[in-house]
């Protein structure tokens, strides 16, 4: 395991239970350990960079504002796979309410990025 995501596994893990509940967060549900998960998956996106432990941090703090975690898990998965080639791929592109479940999350994320200062 790297450094930089041993750093980010501590510090999500210290901090991401008693500060996910101050912000209201802790109410929707979201497992320590998918927030930690999230975390790391935008910071590798990112390059990395320790600099966005905070900013990917707040991302899903956001998001988790605007979602109780199971709608996150639907609207989410909806959003990854809109791309997802052939007859599988089916199931996330072609039903209307999936495409608009994956555009408001994506419109969502969007709009978090943007406030959390975490680049497109």
């Amino acid at each position: 395991m790297s450094s930089t995501r041993r750093v980010a596994l501590s510090l999500a893990l210290a901090m991401a239970p008693g500060a996910a509940w101050a912000q209201g967060a802790g109410a929707t549900g979201y497992p320590t350990v998918d927030r930690v998960e999230f975390v790391l998956e935008c910071m590798q996106k990112n390059g990395g960079k320790q600099e966005f432990l905070y900013k990917c941090a707040c991302l899903v703090d956001e998001i988790a504002r605007a979602y109780t975690y199971d709608d996150f898990v639907e609207a989410s998965t909806a959003a990854r796979y809109q791309s997802l080639a052939g007859e599988r791929g089916g199931v996330f592109r072609d039903p209307p309410q999936v495409r608009e479940t994956a555009k408001r999350y994506l419109q969502t994320q969007g709009d978090a990025m943007k406030h959390c200062g975490v680049p497109r």
